[in-house]
């Protein structure tokens, strides 16, 4: 594989200029979507009934525009590669950015591990025949042979666009979340003028099945990190922009795609609460594409409803493959983790060995098949949750030690929004680790996962010591800051 080589030298590797203005949009919108609305909402329905989980997902929605506007301000003042990194590393220094860039990097591969096991829920619905060749059981679920053939041929689509450019990433991304917006148009608009509302009772509360109340919101509100995250895959893609497209126009598409998300959440959840009874379609594989089968007799609606979920799946997919081998290649260019990371392709100009390292780490997480869906869902929103301290705690840092830096986006309310943004990251964390919290981390699966990443992370770090120690900080800052550094 050719490289632009970067052994004992402090030229800094470039990536190609080609993503648009609504390419961005596409890339962020995409990417927040996915598929988690057709094989997740009956877990959001059972903790916090079809009331609960609106409630959820708007408080969540809230929270996310207020981390939005934190991006918003610092993506256009260090607009490079790694997003987050890059603004860590300004404010605080190399180990804090690699520990922020790090969890992040899974947070964003956990999303794409996720997608790689729900092709195979997917498309098993559409055709039941395809569940064949058990292998094993994880939590209860049986691993099918032929459901890892499909993650290995998705995921290896999925690298090779990565791989071959990122202007072919960008158009198909925008393609298929066009193709998305118009699925999805059709069938909540369907599904709402024909549903009754009276299927969204019991609303919440002790009647909601598994929970009660403000415990049963709690519960799927915690996990908003994971369903909305996507917004922050523009300051990954920042570098990537073409020539002609305005820097502060990187804070308009982070903001525009946070309200956007929020508001299909919410239309779906309505949506396939009114079209059938709730409790009757939560122990289904796909409870949204179930909710429109009871309700109509044709099935070209359903159909409609599995490929958006596909659609919406591959547009998540590639979005985060995308930011998650960024994030890799910044640390890597950086010396902060092995430099191969931060070698680009000679001919196609992508992160080529992040690229592939991400697709086999994709391929390996889906492995563990369906029965750590949930557990992939917990794990990563802790670590975007992570990511998104970091930005919040960036900002008020950098608003400090530069005050002068150039802003060409100013965010309304000064540090009082970055410190609730600060607030609402650090309650997501705490509600996740203290052991008396209804939304704790599962023991054992989801803390053996979280616990992997962490020693994995531990040996990354100390197995690049000697990178980290072949260059200056002032190099450093170069390779990762470029002109702002």
């Amino acid at each position: 594989m050719p490289t632009n080589p970067t052994e004992l030298s402090t030229e800094r590797p470039e990536l190609k200029r080609a993503i648009g203005g609504f390419g961005f949009f596409a890339l962020a919108f995409g990417s927040m979507i996915g598929v988690g609305w057709i094989t997740a909402l009956g877990s959001w329905f059972e903790q916090a009934g079809p009331v609960g989980a609106i409630i959820a997902f708007a408080a969540g929605g809230t929270l996310m525009l207020v981390i939005g506007l934190c991006y918003a301000e610092v993506t256009p003042m260090l607009p490079v590669t790694g997003g987050e990194v890059a603004y860590a590393y300004k404010a605080f220094g190399t180990s804090k950015a690699f520990i922020i860039g790090w969890f992040l990097a899974f947070g964003y591969l956990s999303v794409s591990a996720f997608e790689a096991i729900s092709v195979g829920l997917v498309l098993s619905f559409l055709f039941p025949q395809i569940d064949v060749f058990p292998l094993y059981e994880i939590a209860g679920s049986t691993v099918y042979a032929s459901h890892l053939v499909l993650a290995f041929v998705f995921t290896g689509l999925i690298t090779a666009i990565n791989y071959l450019g990122v202007g072919i990433a960008s158009r198909v991304q925008i393609v298929l979340t066009s193709a998305f917006l118009f699925c999805a148009v059709l069938f909540v608009v369907s599904g709402i003028a024909s549903g009754e509302v009276g299927n969204l009772t019991p609303h919440f509360g002790d009647s909601a099945l598994g929970s009660g109340g403000l415990a049963g919101i709690l519960a799927v509100f915690v996990t908003v990190p994971f369903w909305y995250v996507g917004f922050d895959t523009i300051p990954q893609a920042a570098e990537e922009r073409r020539e002609n497209s305005p820097l502060h126009r990187l804070g308009l598409y982070v903001i525009l795609a946070i309200i956007g998300s929020t508001v299909f959440y919410v239309a779906i959840i309505l949506g396939a609460g009114m079209t059938a009874p709730w409790r009757s379609i939560v122990g289904e594989d796909l409870p949204t594409a179930a909710a429109f089968s009871s309700a109509f007799e044709s099935q070209l609606l359903v159909r409609l409803v599995l490929m958006a979920g596909l659609i919406g799946l591959l547009t998540s997919w590639n979005g985060f493959f995308l930011a998650g081998s960024r994030v890799l290649f910044s640390l890597g260019r950086g010396r902060i983790i092995h430099e191969s990371f931060g070698q680009t392709h000679s001919r196609y100009g992508t992160p080529a060995r992040a690229v592939l390292f991400s697709g086999l780490v994709t391929f390996l997480s889906a492995c563990l098949g369906r029965g750590a869906i949930i557990a992939f869902v917990d794990v990563g929103s802790f670590c975007i949750a992570m990511a998104f301290l970091g930005v919040a705690l960036s900002l008020i840092q950098l608003r400090k030690k530069f005050p002068d830096m150039e802003r060409p986006y100013r965010m309304p309310g000064g540090n009082a929004l970055a410190y609730v943004a600060t607030a609402g990251s650090l309650l997501i964390l705490a509600v996740m680790l203290i052991p008396t919290s209804p939304s704790v981390l599962v023991w054992p699966l989801e803390w053996l996962i979280l616990g992997a990443l962490s020693v994995t992370g531990i040996g990354f770090w100390i197995g690049a010591r000697r990178y980290r120690q072949r260059i200056s900080e002032e190099d450093r800052a170069k390779l990762i800051l470029e002109n702002y550094a």
